[in-house]
């Protein structure tokens, strides 16, 4: 008698899981059957949001084609996010209110953002950066309410965030809203609530970009902890106002909302506790990776920052780890890199190259950032004629 096939589920479009559907479309398993539920077809990369906000490549060119993945790796996609999971019963529950039953699950979902208050009448306009998968619909109304400001009048833009990504976005986004509206007279500050920028950094990554900021014309306020959005600006933990017309926030990333209503193991940011080998912490058969997962498997070590390079480096393993659930087979131990490359883009057809205390710019690592990014993009779209590479 045949047995009948392992139900594999595939909880999101985000970087770990395209490599999982690379791993079957490069090597089948018969005794396996594949369902991808998303919200999209499309799935952003995110290492190349920042040069589609800086208005140097189209969304599309940032896109990983998932419903074409899925098919090649002989995968059903349905798109329709999940909202639900019962892992006792082992049944994932659909926006569309499709219930899909599995053997084996993995997480990949990405995170979204604790959005600051609002207090009082015509706060500034909100630019929030997560979730990624929604991020073109708040840029598009962005970019529209920018068209139908009156000519020379003067914006404040304030970016909430500090680290890499807070500084990458902002620098972007200035770069495009200068580019849309010249007439248009742009201010720009950061809010960080370290005493530093890039936390974890070495010194000189840290004033490459302070040197970017200030050649951006933008100011940078340290120590400072925006909380809510009030008329003329943000309100700070202080109680101070800071003058603002438009408000990035780029801070404060949480789970999923829809996890809290789980019995998964969250943490306080309500992300998915895993174990070394991305399996969720007592929950056999069940995975996540990516910015959902809280990989913090010691007491002494310290929770991975939540950037795409991690799920980029936990792909592989999560594609044999979930291989090796359906066929009851051991499991493989992830081991996160003790330091990892940051390639920051200043908007400026520049970036800036991080690792540890080493640190160089110019516009040549602008250009090798735009290679890596589109060799990684191609890597799911073969054949897509997708090319940042070849944009200046």
């Amino acid at each position: 008698m045949i047995p009948p096939l392992k139900q594999l589920v595939l909880i999101g479009a985000g970087h770990a899981h395209a490599f999982v559907l690379e791993a079957f479309a490069q090597r089948s398993d018969t005794a396996i059957a594949i369902t991808v539920v998303s919200d999209s077809p499309l799935a952003a990369y995110s290492g190349s949001v920042p040069a589609w906000l800086a208005g140097e490549c189209t969304l599309r060119e940032t896109q990983i084609d998932v419903a074409a993945l899925s098919q090649r790796a002989g995968a059903r996609l349905i798109t329709s996010p999940a909202v639900a999971i019962d892992p006792t019963k082992r049944r994932v529950t659909l926006a569309n209110g499709e219930v899909v039953h599995f053997d084996v699950a993995s997480f990949n979902v990405g995170s979204t953002l604790r959005l600051p208050e609002k207090h009082g009448a015509q706060p500034p306009y909100l630019l929030a950066m997560r979730p990624l998968s929604s991020l073109h619909y708040r840029w598009q109304a962005l970019r529209e309410k920018v068209a139908q400001l009156p000519q020379g009048t003067h914006q404040r833009v304030v970016s909430v965030g500090g680290g890499a990504a807070g500084c990458e976005t902002l620098m972007s986004v200035m770069a495009q809203l200068r580019q849309q509206r010249s007439d248009i007279t742009w201010q720009g500050t950061l809010v960080s609530a370290s005493t530093t920028l890039l936390p974890g950094a070495g010194h000189l990554p840290r004033w490459l970009t302070q040197r970017a900021l200030r050649r951006a014309g933008i100011t940078v306020l340290h120590g400072v902890r925006g909380q809510a959005l009030i008329a003329g600006g943000v309100n700070t933990s202080e109680g101070e106002l800071i003058d603002a017309d438009i408000v990035v926030w780029a801070t404060g990333a949480i789970g999923q909302t829809w996890l809290q209503d789980t019995a998964l193991p969250l943490n306080q940011q309500g992300f998915i506790q895993v174990n070394k080998t991305l399996e969720v912490t007592g929950k056999p058969g069940l995975f996540a990776a990516g910015d959902c997962a809280a990989f913090n498997p010691s007491l002494r070590s310290s929770p991975l920052p939540k950037a795409g390079v991690y799920a980029v480096r936990q792909g592989p393993v999560l594609a044999e780890n979930l291989r090796a659930a359906c066929h009851s087979e051991p499991l493989t131990t992830w081991q996160p890199p003790k330091r990892v490359l940051a390639l920051i883009g200043t908007g400026d057809g520049h970036a800036i190259a991080s690792r540890g205390a080493i640190g160089f710019s110019g516009r040549w690592v602008w250009q090798w950032k735009k290679r890596i990014d589109a060799r990684f993009i191609a890597r799911f779209n073969p054949t897509d004629t997708i090319n940042l590479g070849k944009r200046s």
